[in-house]
């Protein structure tokens, strides 16, 4: 085979005359090129660790703090209160140094330490900027002078471009909340839900627990949070993830859309070329950090930890707890199509391919006729059932020979994409079409995607896109983030010619993509044909609704002066009442990324406040100015709730790890059983928009993402994912349970529409207001 040849750097033949010795040129140059391209990203790598060590300094201010103090000294003034001169003592080198020189380096020294000190002071003043989070509490559009000076400060202290993780070393740590504060708060949050006698019995559970372990448990917890950066993160993502035995196909991991209405190409190979060459362009990007911290206002800064993890990362399973495998650098990806596994690499030369030479090498993949090795086909699906088979399968058949080098290049690949031999997306003429596309993005047909990959790029027939993310390495921003610099960079920036290819020139000579090669037991065929079942029973339990809501938006919701989520979330209360007749414990994410390696909390949405407006909108004899005033209170309290969340004032991560402590000391304390045991049956989620504000919605109004979602969170609950897309519209994702007698995710998604409209009409009625 040719490429077998050209993947040999010399040859040699033995004759009577000796060894024959022929080098392959060509060869040597790529593997040249490649060591070169290797030591380049090994410089910006260490020149970045540099400049962001500094910061909020510069390099260069090093030179002008030794100028200063040289010029200092040169005028006969020391600076340093004799401490030169006892450096210049100290030193271990007097007898090979003029006094000058020993005098200059001493001088060198101390401004060296001096000017780490500063740097110091400088880190610890913009920590102490980032610790305030009044700002957050204050009205819409009434800002205090105090908050004013705050911000101007926290602008002059990070004056000097920041690089991506340059804040990182500033960023405040996440706060323990009091004992009290939090089982008040938690109190107040089930009361709603709670009848008087079952409300008695918890107030007795949590005063019993506030008195004894609640105090020794606050202390390991607070020592913790005195040595680790987070002191909710690593527990988070081990136990809520990772731990967990159960599939993480549908149960964990998410998906994301494509564009509401835009597909710029239908050639399936060549979307895939512009795709996986802009996720390269921002994996460079992000190797080099150059892309911008996320700011909240843009002005206070967030965590970009989670980001680091984001390409060249695999789950790995385990018997008793799974890990997060990542490499420094990956310089291949796999495609799997129709039941094959291909290698393809992503340089030629030390260059990254063109979008072009990427279309060139996955047409070769649509146009390969091979059938699959035996089991191959539904091998993905040992990644979709149960965790410990497939922790077992890969110890016992997977560790040696072509089964392991072809899973290592699948788990040491940069991407992971699969070639979809299905045609998929939103249709207008065909409602169920996004139930559709939303199904094959969470689960496919259950062996067509590799779930422990930190993503699976999945490419349709017909030239849409999406994502299935795994969850414990990050949240749905940090993908977001990533998939809104993909969209833009595909429409904006790359482009395609007129019949729908990629633009560029393409290298002929570049090695055609390698087919993985497996060796496939019989005993291991069922173990794959096991977790198949297990997977399939899952996925066809789901019952997926989504719709894009066009009756009206957030412009709309903003001239309700309220917030758009709290609108939502208000409508969501009414709905699962409507749908159910009664209230249930609500789940909504917010971030708390404006603390060092923050992630998560849960803003409890169902209130006293939400409970009592959803009373008064089926109370007829209620007039409408009671109803718009209910409302108000109960928005006011979600918003306050969502304040305390974001800033580490929250419920349910403060509770979950002094559990996990708890469990460290062989307790088990009945109140905090009981919390952790109480189900989410309607689990939301606001997927962020414009985070990079990289597209003009305005201008190009097709341009709009669908947004994602994700399964139902518990046997007989909802799971909602919401965007709120542009001025004019918001789209729906709802998943649950066919097995549940009580859910139905069509009907409940009608329930949200007309809820929608029901508060709306709260305000149109008000002096008319025209919404």
């Amino acid at each position: 085979m040719a490429e077998a040849h050209q993947a040999v750097a010399f040859q040699f033949t033995v004759t009577p005359d000796g060894i024959d010795f022929r080098l392959s040129q060509e060869v040597l140059k790529h593997i040249y090129l490649s060591g070169v391209t290797s030591w380049r990203k090994r410089f910006i790598r260490f020149k970045n660790g540099i400049l962001t060590g500094v910061y909020p300094a510069s390099p260069s201010s090093w030179l002008f703090v030794v100028i200063a103090i040289m010029s200092a000294m040169y005028a006969r003034i020391d600076p340093s209160m004799g401490m030169i001169d006892g450096i210049k003592k100290n030193l271990p080198v007097n007898g090979y140094m003029a006094i000058q020189t020993q005098t200059m380096l001493s001088a060198i020294l101390f401004s060296t330490g001096l000017w780490i000190s500063l740097i110091f002071i400088l880190r610890q003043m913009l920590k102490l900027l980032l610790s305030y989070h009044g700002w957050m509490f204050e009205p819409h559009g009434q800002i205090s002078r105090s908050t004013r000076i705050w911000a101007v400060l926290v602008k002059i202290f990070s004056v000097r471009k920041p690089m991506l993780y340059s804040f990182q070393a500033s960023l405040p740590r996440l706060p323990v909340p009091r004992i009290d504060d939090t089982i008040k708060r938690y109190l107040e949050s089930v009361r709603p839900l709670l009848d008087d006698e079952q409300y008695s019995k918890m107030e007795t559970l949590a005063e019993e627990f506030k008195k004894n372990p609640a105090p020794r448990l606050q202390k390991y917890l607070l020592l913790k949070s005195w040595w680790a950066p987070n002191y909710v993160s690593d527990w988070w993502e081990e136990y809520i993830y990772l731990r967990s035995r159960n599939p993480i196909m549908v149960n964990s991991n998410y998906y994301v859309m494509d564009l509401v209405s835009m597909t710029p190409t239908h050639l399936q190979a060549a979307r895939a070329g512009n795709a996986v060459y802009a996720m390269l362009l921002y994996r460079r990007k992000l190797d080099r950090e150059e892309l911008s911290p996320m700011k909240v206002f843009g002005i206070v800064p967030m965590c970009s930890n989670q980001m680091e993890r984001m390409f060249n990362t695999t789950r790995i399973p385990g018997i008793e707890t799974d890990s997060v495998q990542h490499l420094k650098d990956s310089k291949h990806m796999v495609v799997y199509h129709k039941g094959r596994f291909y290698k393809v690499s992503l340089y030629q030369g030390g260059r990254l391919l063109l979008p072009s030479e990427f279309e060139m090498q996955f047409q070769k993949i649509l146009d390969d006729t091979t059938e699959p090795h035996v089991g191959e086909l539904k091998l993905p699906a040992l990644t979709a059932g149960e965790r410990i088979p497939w922790a077992r399968a890969r110890a016992q058949f997977f560790s040696q020979g072509v089964n392991k080098a072809s899973l290592d290049a699948i788990e040491k690949a940069a991407i992971f994409m699969t070639l979809d031999d299905e045609a998929h997306g939103y249709d207008r003429q065909k409602p169920r079409s996004m139930n559709l596309y939303a199904k094959s993005l969470l689960h496919g047909k259950c062996y067509d995607r590799w779930f422990d990959k930190s993503f699976n790029l999945i490419v349709y027939t017909n030239g849409k896109l999406g994502i299935n993310a795994e969850h414990s390495w990050s949240d749905a921003p940090t993908v977001g983030h990533l998939w809104e610099f993909v969209l833009a960079e595909d429409i904006f920036q790359l482009g395609y010619t007129e019949d729908g290819h990629c633009k560029g020139e393409v290298n002929k000579s570049i090695p055609p993509p390698f087919k993985l090669q497996w060796d496939i037991t019989q005993e291991c065929k069922d173990v794959i044909e096991s977790s198949c079942n297990v997977a399939k029973a899952l996925a066809e339990d789901v019952d997926f609704y989504g719709y894009l809501f066009e009756d009206f938006g957030k412009g709309s919701i903003k001239m309700c002066r309220t917030s758009p989520d709290a609108f939502i979330q208000l409508a969501l209360q009414l709905a699962h009442f409507r749908d159910k007749g009664q209230f249930c414990l609500t789940y909504e994410a917010s971030m708390t990324r404006i603390f060092r390696e923050g992630r998560t909390e849960t803003i409890r949405s169902c209130t006293l406040q939400s409970t009592k407006f959803v009373y008064a909108m089926e109370d007829a004899s209620k007039s409408n100015e009671e109803k718009l005033e209910l409302f108000r209170k109960a928005a006011e309290k979600h918003q306050h709730m969502c304040r305390l969340a974001m800033t580490g004032a929250g419920i349910d991560r403060h509770l979950f790890c002094l559990y996990v402590v708890s469990k460290y000391l062989g307790m088990d304390p009945p109140f905090l059983k009981q919390v952790l045991s109480e189900p989410w049956r309607l689990s939301t989620s606001q997927t962020p928009q414009q985070q990079l504000c990289m597209i003009d919605l305005e201008k190009h109004p097709d341009c709009i993402s669908a947004g994602g979602g994700f399964g139902p969170v518990a046997d007989d609950g909802y799971g909602v994912s919401y965007i709120i897309s542009g001025e004019n519209r918001m789209t729906f994702h709802i998943s649950s349970k066919l097995s549940s007698p009580e859910t139905d995710s069509y009907r409940f998604g009608q329930n949200i529409r007309q809820a929608l409209l029901d508060i709306r009409a709260l305000f149109s009625q008000k002096k008319n207001m025209k919404l």
